[in-house]
């Protein structure tokens, strides 16, 4: 059978970058987005072109009915079998990067709930299904990628809500691993840095200074091939014995140094 991968936020920037990579080995996708199929058909026909089949759900993650619309293409197009990957990427930034002491309760439930409560809600029911299926045929492969961000331990006070969020997908991550560790089911986690998307467009210039000055060790961008790659690595079944760990993909960004 083919393996199958569901990508949420895949038809842009990183998850894009995830989904090539995962379409070049030959893996059939589920690519979701909020846009309408439309907007994404050029992305979906790129990814088709690796000879994958390629379907399109609509629906946004922070919502239950989103996750439920998401979840039903899902099953549509694997005829009902679990997904072999669950590749959690799609997040949100604040509206308006405030100050710590200005964080409004609204821009705080925007990005928890699609960056936090949504990838919850959406990795418990896939999960479901990963484990039923793992019972069923001890032969089927399964695990989740929850991609998170360097955030997650690096305090920035004027997006204190995207933090927040993303470590707790660090715990997500690790409460996985260890529940589904008994079934087989892999749970990783992949952590970016700074990489050049329409997200961090508006702050090109603050991370062009701190490349000039020296605060990667790698100094460049990174790009969402190099996180592409990397998830590629792991959906290969290339790291076995490494359940519940952080792929971080910073050029070097998170290594003290003095």
């Amino acid at each position: 059978m083919s393996k199958i991968a569901l990508v949420t936020g895949g038809s842009r920037g990183i998850g894009f970058g995830i989904a090539e990579k995962l379409a070049a080995e030959k893996w059939d996708l589920v690519v979701n987005g909020v846009r309408s199929e439309d907007q994404v058909a050029e992305p979906l026909a790129a990814l088709a072109r690796h000879g994958v089949r390629v379907a399109y759900a609509r629906g946004d993650v922070g919502s239950a009915e989103g996750r439920a619309a998401i979840l039903a293409v899902c099953r549509e197009f694997t005829g009902g079998r679990a997904l072999n990957l669950l590749v959690n990427n799609a997040g949100v930034a604040p509206k308006v990067r405030a100050d710590l002491l200005e964080t409004t309760e609204e821009s705080y439930d925007y990005v928890m709930n699609t960056n936090l409560r949504g990838v919850f809600f959406l990795t418990q029911a896939v999960a479901r299904d990963m484990v039923a299926a793992r019972k069923a045929d001890a032969a089927f492969f399964a695990a989740i990628v929850t991609v998170s961000s360097v955030s997650a331990t690096m305090a920035s006070i004027n997006r204190g809500e995207y933090c927040i969020a993303k470590a707790g997908l660090a715990m997500l991550n690790e409460l996985f691993a260890a529940r589904l560790g008994a079934d087989g089911i892999p749970s990783y986690e992949v952590r970016p840095g700074v990489i050049k998307t329409d997200m961090t467009a508006a702050v090109t210039e603050k991370y062009d200074k701190l490349i000039a000055g020296g605060a990667f060790v790698q100094p460049r961008w990174g790009f969402p091939d190099d996180v592409g790659r990397a998830v590629a690595a792991l959906a290969r079944g290339d790291f076995p014995y490494s359940t519940g760990q952080v792929i971080l993909v910073d050029g070097g960004l998170t290594i003290p140094r003095l």
